[in-house]
């Protein structure tokens, strides 16, 4: 269970990812939350908008329209590849879709089933980005557009500790939906994985032009550091279900343990961390303890974390069950 990013955290995840992003007006308190829950959160979705020119697909999405009110997604990326963020929280993007495609996305399932149902409230538990390009199947898609689109998804997966398999697309979702059409959800997903093996790029430099005029609430580093062991518009159509510089901020404790390096994981290691991690592991699905976790490095946390590796998709060596820099940044143990 994924609790959701702050504004601050998304917004560092993505440029973390090597995008360039805008802020828009009041995008981090603009959302649907009085209408209801956001969260857990599950998975990423992608749309085409259905429309043509960054501007007024950007306003759309921030505004909506009278029959939906925005925001219509958390992002719009547009043909040069920037990432507009419309919204924060709840949005109108996914509507109701198909339980069964919920499960499998948790799951991380390799294969969705079909989403011949529309039971469950998509716009609780999805990331929304909405991508301008008319659907006809005679827009193209240029290669900025295309590569940012895997980025935005990839840094969402990343600060989450998800794989591809957490990113669908409308289609696969909400019956009846084509979005987004002109490229496919298996190359996307593919394409994904391949980031995630590497290390984040890093925010891209800019002319000065661009700001980010609030402070960040959080210390980490997005998944930004290299690990030596491991390799490694009617898109947003839908019910509405229920619903310049400012100062430093003072000097905090990072709320994520950072990586205490191989060596720390050996026979007879004892530590607050190991039962943090331990408990971490639980949380997704990888434990296999028959009791704790606890404090001493076990055999148990060994294998609950090797568990954790090929969740990531490591394999060989790379999954040995010592953590290495990346699966650690990805688990985000709490600082204990």
């Amino acid at each position: 269970m994924a609790t959701p990013l702050t504004a601050s955290r998304l917004l560092k995840a993505l440029r973390n990812e090597g995008l360039v992003v805008h802020e828009v007006r009041s995008w981090r308190t603009h959302n649907r939350n009085s209408k209801g829950p956001w969260g857990p959160m599950h998975g990423v979705m992608i749309h085409h908008t259905a429309t043509e020119g960054t501007d007024s697909s950007v306003d759309l999405c921030y505004d909506g329209r009278s029959d939906l009110p925005g925001p219509l997604c958390h992002g719009v990326i547009d043909k040069k590849g920037a990432v507009h963020l419309v919204g924060n929280g709840r949005a109108n993007h996914a509507g109701l879709g198909d339980g069964d495609v919920l499960r499998a996305v948790i799951n991380e399932d390799a294969e969705l089933p079909a989403d011949d149902d529309a039971d469950t409230d998509g716009n609780r538990y999805f990331y929304g980005f909405e991508c301008i390009n008319l659907g006809d199947g005679k827009d193209p898609w240029p290669d900025e557009q295309l590569l940012a689109i895997e980025k935005a998804a990839a840094a969402i997966c990343r600060a989450h500790g998800w794989n591809e398999h957490s990113v669908i697309g409308h289609r696969e979702w909400q019956p009846g939906k084509v979005d987004p059409s002109g490229f496919t959800m298996d190359d996307l997903r593919g394409r994904i994985k391949k980031r995630l093996a590497k290390a984040a790029e890093g925010a891209p430099e800019t002319d000065g032009s661009e700001t980010d005029g609030s402070v960040t609430d959080d210390s980490e580093s997005g998944g930004s550091e290299t690990d030596s062991s491991e390799s490694g518009g009617s898109g947003a159509e839908g019910p509405e279900s229920g619903g310049s510089g400012t100062a430093a901020p003072e000097p905090q404790e990072p709320p994520h343990a950072p990586f205490p390096g191989q060596d720390f994981f050996r026979s007879g290691a004892s530590s607050p961390v190991i039962t943090a991690m331990g408990e971490r592991l639980v949380a997704e699905g990888c434990s296999r303890y028959e009791y704790g976790p606890g404090p001493e490095w076990t055999e148990a946390d060994r294998a609950s974390y090797e568990a954790w590796q090929r969740k990531l998709g490591f394999d060989g060596d790379d999954a040995d069950g010592v953590p290495g820099q990346v699966s650690w940044a990805r688990l985000q143990v709490p600082n204990s």
